[in-house]
């Protein structure tokens, strides 16, 4: 290319720059770039987080994680390899501070640490509750010490050298834990750390042959060594018989420790790509309007003697400086967004995130130069092409519709590209199909509105105005259906984020039973089951769910053993490959439906299953299931399916025994039950001399805290098998009956459910404040849909109203007429987005919060007006200037 093509593409870049031909082009791309990038740079540091700190967040360079403790052989063979191995328990258990100190409860992870731990990082401690980097140390805790969170301290009004009571246990309080580097610094936990060492755990007396615990063997050492024992781990673990326990190297990381920050990442991802798309969409119709614009000019330039090949390279030129200029301008604008993603999940990330790599930069410069070559630039090459005739007949050399098919190549390739760096290619499917569908959806829908508008109006009656506008809206269908399409698009996504964070959550939190539980008590041993259920008799609880529960893994079905690779569904493999919490009752619980089947009460060797998992593992009536349960088998012909409402927040099981007992069998208790608000009762005269709230006093008569303290520690935190959280406060009350309860059975773990989906809800408002924070892109690229839409119809319409004043027709009934045109169109996008946002809020709703919902009607109302204002605003910005140009100038430039 010669330097007289830079040279004329630089005078052209210039001067259209200055007239503001270009300022939608560069809004656009500047628009998409920003929005990928500041997804890009999020990610781009939280990856290199991770890979920076990937021996910390596993403690070793692979670890061995198991439900049970593992065999001798993996430490053996690590240790003939020449490896280091460190071994660590942890488990969710109560906490309780002394009765001199309150007597408060709270739920822990208790984590007891073997010797050589940590084998990679440093567990950093403190003295201070507010010094998050603390000062690294080397060793364990010691003898009858504990290390703990800082938030311990808040919880349990508790400080540095106070006693910390865990089962059967004291612990002194010794130092704060600043960084723990098994568990990821920064990430969530629902419950506060403990550390002891493993040799203080027996006496806790928390753990029981039926223990629910995590163990993680560590290992460490030389990169070959541990290749190798990844190697042998690998086949070993593919061998029959071997369920329950997964290898973790620093390729697989730890999935569990990201999933709420991966679901944010691909939300955010979503988005952008949502973003891009719009602004494709405003680039191709910028440069349809810009190429438009210069048809004579080049003309001119034509008939002059400058030759097609540098019309057509000074074009290119100006393109490929602009689209730089605006990626660029991107880059920096994301670059800037990212830090408040960073900002908005705070306690999801930490803040001290590694420098972003060179590319998000590249990566934005690529999506910015795609987005110009491949829809800005085939509109505007067929300048080059166009005949020097059109400077005396203006109407030859127009664009031709044979550039849709390059249209066409280019949406394909820039699709391809955005499903190529999408983070997961699923997602980016859904994104694109999405967009199609939801694109041919409102186009549909816009065409068949502006079809039905012309039978609507009846243009003898109707407002002179309104006549006109509606003639306006049918003149230009194609340009309309763009308009109201783009602008739906971008509402859509706002109406139903509006709809998710206030009725639909208000909505599902008020069909919450207002007697519903709000706690879970697991690890009730049965000989404290007596004393257990009268203590909460007393305190007034009348309405109690109460299972035996056992653990059991599924190992074969009719005679044939099952193994994960047998079923193709992801959650098959693991329902298969986990150990279920079973139970038995004589009569089916009053809140299962049976569905199939039938339920008889004391019938051996039968089992009722849940109708979901049913489908999922391809079970049906008259197949039998073999368990293994702690060792021993126990098998069961399904005779019943049952349908599990796990919105009713009672326990639910997968798998149920219709027998009153099963004594040969290793089990524990759960309870379900709305805590009493007020405590002690003071009507009952027998509590009148019991200490005041928080004192914690004894529940039950005396001897009942005598009861053995032994239970098996919870793996889970939550329910069994996902049974479903009560939402309902707990006052003072229910507090100060929590610490008597746990003091009574120090072994037992009390699950305020109240309190964790209230710190469920608060991890999703923050994810869902970053979302909707994007989603300002999202429906700033639909603005600019819609303003390039009327932008390129603005000659056109400049050009009719200046006839239309030629004949009579005043500014004020132009003025009202384009006000209604545009008042129509974002009317209509905005009725569109909010009926298909409250039909995607119903089937949310009806099939993923399992509850009625009926949508306000001035949901529609409310979007239509929002949709109307904003086509509004960005008519008059668009078309601001076409009610007052001279219409001797408008009719003179038509003539030319």
């Amino acid at each position: 290319m010669d330097q007289s093509v830079w040279a004329l593409g630089w005078r052209n870049l210039w001067r259209d720059m200055r007239s503001g031909e270009l300022r939608l082009l560069m809004v656009a791309v500047t628009l998409a770039v920003a929005a990928l990038t500041a997804v890009g740079f999020f990610s781009d540091r939280l990856q290199g987080g991770l890979k920076r700190d990937a021996g910390q967040l596993l403690g070793g360079d692979a670890v061995i994680v198991s439900d049970n403790a593992p065999a001798p052989i993996w430490a053996e063979r690590a240790r003939t390899q020449g490896l280091q191995t460190a071994l660590t328990l942890s488990f969710p258990t109560m906490g309780r501070a002394p009765d001199a100190q309150g007597g408060a409860t709270r739920l822990v992870a208790l984590k007891a640490v073997g010797e050589g731990y940590p084998l990679r990082g440093q567990v950093r401690l403190t003295q201070d509750p507010a010094d998050l980097t603390g000062a690294p140390v080397q060793g364990l805790p010691a003898r009858g010490q504990a290390w703990a969170d800082a938030a311990i301290s808040e919880a349990l009004g508790l400080k540095l050298g106070d006693t910390l009571l865990l089962g059967d246990a004291s612990f002194q309080l010794t130092q704060w834990i600043a960084q723990e580097p098994d568990r990821g610094s920064g990430f969530l936990n629902f419950a506060p750390r403990v550390m002891i060492g493993e040799a203080d755990l027996p006496t806790t007396g928390l753990v029981q042959p039926a223990s629910r615990i995590t163990w993680r063997l560590a290992v460490a050492g030389a990169p070959d060594r541990v290749r190798q024992f990844q190697t042998w781990a690998d086949a070993e673990l593919k061998k029959p018989g071997v369920h329950g326990v997964r290898l973790e190297s620093l390729e697989s990381g730890r999935p569990e420790m990201r999933q709420t920050l991966d679901r944010a990442e691909k939300f955010l991802n979503l988005v952008a790509l949502l973003a891009a798309l719009l602004s494709a969409v405003a680039v191709a119709l910028a440069a349809r309007g810009f190429a438009a614009r210069h048809l004579d000019d080049c003309a001119m330039l034509r008939v002059l003697g400058l030759p097609q090949r540098r019309i057509a390279g000074a074009y290119t030129v100006e393109f490929l400086l602009i689209g730089l200029a605006a990626s660029l301008l991107g880059v920096a604008i994301g670059f800037a967004v990212h830090y408040l993603f960073v900002w908005l999940l705070a306690g999801l990330v930490e803040s001290t995130l590694p420098a972003a790599t060179g590319w998000p930069v590249l990566f934005g410069l690529g999506i910015g130069l795609t987005l110009l070559v491949a829809f800005g630039l085939p509109p505007v090459l067929q300048l080059a092409q166009v005949p020097p005739l059109r400077v005396i007949r203006r109407d030859v050399g127009g664009l031709k519709a044979a550039s849709l098919l390059v249209l066409g190549l280019g949406v394909a390739g820039f699709a391809g590209l955005l499903l190529a760096v999408s983070s997961d290619l699923k997602l980016g499917l859904i994104a694109v199909g999405g967009f199609a569908g939801a694109v041919a959806l409102f186009a549909a829908l816009a065409w068949a509105g502006v079809k039905l508008l012309r039978r609507v109006v009846n243009e003898t009656s109707a407002p002179r105005w309104l006549v006109l506008a509606t003639r306006q809206i049918s003149a230009r269908p194609a340009y309309t259906v763009v308009q109201v399409t783009s602008l739906a698009v971008g509402l859509l996504a706002l109406v139903l984020l509006v709809l998710l964070r206030t009725d639909l959550i208000s909505s599902w939190r008020a069909a919450t039973p207002a007697d519903a539980p709000n706690r879970f008590v697991i690890n009730v041993m049965p000989e404290q089951g007596d004393a257990f259920r009268q203590a909460l008799k007393d305190a007034g609880v009348t309405r109690l769910d109460w299972y035996p529960m056992f653990r059991g893994r599924l190992v074969a079905v009719n005679g044939h053993s099952v193994n994960p690779d047998d079923y193709a569904d992801d959650r098959a493999k693991r329902l298969v490959d986990r150990e279920f919490n079973l139970s038995n009752a004589a009569e089916a619980p009053t809140h299962n439906e049976i569905v199939a089947g039938r339920w008889t009460p004391g019938e051996a060797n039968a089992v009722s299953v849940e109708e979901g998992l049913a489908n999922t593992l391809g079970l049906k009536l008259g197949d039998t299931l073999h368990f293994d349960v702690g060792g021993i088998p126990q098998e069961g012909r399904i005779t019943s399916l049952r349908k599990v409402d796990w919105a009713s927040m009672h326990v639910n099981f997968f798998v149920m025994f219709p027998q009153a007992e099963m004594p040969d069998l290793p089990v524990t208790y759960i309870a379900a039950y709305r805590a009493p608000e007020v405590w002690p009762p003071r009507s009952s005269a027998s509590h009148d001399s019991l200490p005041p709230e928080g004192a914690g006093p004894s529940l039950g008569r005396p001897g009942a805290g005598a009861v053995p303290p032994r239970s098996s520690a919870s793996h889970d935190s939550l329910p069994p098998e996902g049974a479903a959280a009560g939402l309902g406060r707990p006052g003072t009350g229910s507090a100060g009956f929590d610490n008597a309860l746990v003091r009574d059975f120090p072994n037992i773990t009390n699950v305020d459910m109240s309190a964790t989906i209230a710190q469920v809800q608060r991890v999703l408002d923050q994810v869902i404040r970053a979302v909707e924070f994007l989603f300002g892109f999202t429906l700033a690229a639909g603005l600019i849909v819609l303003f390039a839409a009327v932008s390129a119809t603005r000659e056109e319409r400049a050009r009719e109203f200046a006839i239309m004043r030629a004949v009579g027709a005043s500014s004020d009934l132009l003025r009202k007429v384009q006000r209604a045109e545009l008042a129509g169109v974002g009317l209509l996008a905005g009725f569109l987005a909010s009926v298909v946002a409250v039909a995607v809020g119903w089937a949310m709703a009806r099939y993923a919060f399992d509850f009625e919902w009926r949508a306000s009607p001035w949901v529609p109302l409310a979007g239509s007006l929002v949709g109307a204002l904003l086509a509004l605003l960005a008519g008059w910005w668009g078309l601001r200037e076409v009610l007052r140009r001279p219409v001797v100038e408008t009719l003179r430039q038509a003539a030319e």
